[in-house]
């Protein structure tokens, strides 16, 4: 008994082995294997004792539950501390665990018991002991068949997760079982016991503070001042284009990067766009454009730009613009961005140049090797219409849990193997497996977004797992006042705005504009020497928020505001037009 305490209370009171560090996993995994090769010496030595079968068996479950207990103490440590790199030690803990389990039954089954599995069924039976011995083993089984890269992306995170979890039982029966055992000195399963009692009461207190935590943010936010909402990241500078790819015929991507050659001065999320500004023909103008690329790639960001016709920007982009020219943009902005944070699985329905912030969000995934499930349904007008194709063709090679279907919409081609049509409810339910389940992210324009979402609603995905971005086809010619020469965000329309039958009255000022032309109000109240508060006019900081008494506005982006912030009327008036007469708090 005493070889016992000296064994438990060395591997618990003296963890020093296991500095993390990274470059250590492999002599982790190898110290790890020392107690079992000791004890495996002493058996070969006869050095056991008088009873070596029952020291053999209980050292075998102490080494168990020390491992057992290692790998709880992994989360608290990381969290408590920022030890990050201690997370490559939990499944090797456990795992150790369930093989020093194994074997402790192992030893019981073949030398105890003769192998005779009638007996050792009988044995169990009547002894409270081995009964919740046999449970805490039996719950481990699942884990250590879970533990690996591949079951994790098979179960999904959450699920994954919840599953391990009960690795707290586990350990709580071995300690049980333990305590049972012994019929005099309580003395180590009750430590065990008050170990696991500390990390468990751990779990509890930090899970009840997050809640508390997160309760504190929702509703702070609710309640916050406009003027106090900052977004942090904002940058605003001029970045030079190092290189024009041509993607299609009408597409092109524009890698953009500092001039100086240092990193990107600005960290963003996948999906989201920068404001480029441009002075075209003596005109200042300012655009909106999707990152494509991924934000693991924090030495260049990418543009894929589709050239309209009636676009003046993207005219420019792709007529005029050359490799070395300097841009002003700013960045970043946007809501419609994916992690893997927020769901185990993503399915990504793009059409045209809306495959254009979907695609930063699959670089990104695949970038970090996340194992959920993505996958895109992409509608094009033809083969040659398929944007980042070889790209995407390479991922999918490479990455098993990333599936893409390219469904044509004109393209009448025999050679075609793949999608022919529309997207339709038929082709959602044979190409995604659990759609209802599925966090869904449509992008391309509002007459294909629209049916989308229609049929999405009757396949039961509820409204709160589809999130949008759409824009109004420049091919399509005026609708509802906005003008058709507009450049697209890929998600949202940055157009201009007829305001020649509009008047925009300033209540505070006492003054009335009627002459509009196709300015913003903040260019106007600064023509007529109203002051009002601007910092980044692009939409992005929120400090030109101004409240509208009357009348309706357009904006070309307004991420600056929060829900709160749309339900009191306020408005950007670096972005904000009018659209008939308009009355504003200023």
């Amino acid at each position: 008994m005493k070889d016992e305490k000296r064994l438990a209370w060395q591997w618990i009171i003296h963890p020093s082995s296991f500095i993390p560090h990274p470059s250590l996993k492999w002599v982790v995994i190898l110290n790890c294997i020392v107690p079992g090769m000791l004890l495996a010496w002493d058996a070969v030595q006869g050095d056991l004792g008088a009873n070596p079968v029952n020291f053999a068996i209980r050292t075998t479950g102490i080494l168990s539950l020390i491992f057992l207990v290692l790998s709880l103490t992994i989360t608290p440590l990381t969290r408590l501390f920022g030890w990050s790199s201690l997370g490559q030690f939990r499944r090797v803990f456990g795992l150790y665990a369930f093989f020093h389990a194994l074997i402790h039954f192992g030893l019981f089954f073949i030398l105890d018991r003769s192998g005779n599995v009638a007996d050792t069924l009988a044995e169990i039976g009547m002894r409270r002991y081995l009964i919740v011995g046999a449970v805490g083993l039996l719950i481990m089984l699942p884990l250590a068949i879970t533990s690996t890269n591949g079951m994790v992306q098979r179960l999904g995170p959450r699920r994954w997760k919840m599953l391990h979890r009960s690795a707290y039982i586990a350990a709580a029966a071995g300690a049980l079982h333990y305590y049972m055992l012994v019929k005099a000195d309580t003395t180590l399963p009750l430590l065990f016991a008050a170990i696991l009692s500390v990390l468990f009461g751990y779990r509890l207190i930090a899970h009840y503070f997050q809640l508390r935590s997160d309760s504190y943010k929702y509703r702070t936010a609710a309640s916050m001042p406009a003027r106090d909402v900052r977004k942090p990241g904002q940058w605003t500078g001029s970045l030079r284009v190092a290189k024009i790819f041509q993607e299609t015929p009408e597409v092109r991507t524009f890698r953009l990067v500092m001039p100086s050659g240092s990193r990107l001065p600005f960290d963003y999320l996948p999906g989201q766009y920068l404001i480029l500004k441009s002075e075209i023909d003596g005109r200042k103008v300012g655009r909106s454009y999707t990152i494509a690329s991924s934000p693991t790639r924090n030495g260049y960001c990418e543009l894929t730009i589709k050239r309209e016709e009636r676009g003046l920007v993207s005219r420019y982009m792709h007529d005029i613009l050359r490799e070395g020219a300097v841009l002003n943009i700013s960045a970043p902005a946007g809501r419609f961005t994916f992690t893997g944070a927020e769901a185990e699985r993503i399915v990504m329905i793009a059409a045209g140049v809306g495959i254009t912030p979907l695609m930063a969000k699959i670089r990104y995934l695949t970038d970090l090797a996340w194992p959920g499930t993505i996958q895109l349904i992409f509608s094009v007008k033809t083969e040659q219409d398929i944007i980042f194709r070889e790209e995407l063709e390479n991922l999918q090679k490479r990455f098993a849990n990333f599936k893409v279907t390219v469904t044509l919409t004109r393209d009448m081609s025999p050679t075609w193997r793949g999608e022919r049509g529309r997207i339709t409810p038929a082709l959602l339910t044979r190409v995604v497996a659990d759609l209802p389940r599925s966090r869904v992210h449509l992008c391309g324009p509002t007459d294909m977004t629209d049916p989308v979402i229609t049929m999405l609603r009757d396949l039961g995905v509820p409204a709160e797992q589809i999130k949008v971005e759409s824009f109004a086809s420049p091919s399509r010619g005026k609708t509802s006042g906005i003008s058709s020469t507009s450049d697209q965000r890929n998600g949202v329309v940055d157009a201009a705005v007829d305001q020649t039958a509009a008047t925009l009255r300033f209540a505070r000022s006492e003054k009335l504009v009627t002459d509009l032309g196709s300015k913003t109000i903040l260019e106007i109240a600064e023509e007529h020497g109203i002051s009002l508060p601007y910092d980044c006019r692009s939409g992005i900081c929120g400090q030109c928020k101004t409240k509208l008494v009357e009348g309706t506005v357009t904006m070309d982006a307004d991420d600056a505001l929060d829900p709160v912030d749309r339900a009191n009327s306020l408005i950007l008036t670096c972005q904000a037009r009018c659209r008939d007469d308009v009355v504003i708090d200023a």
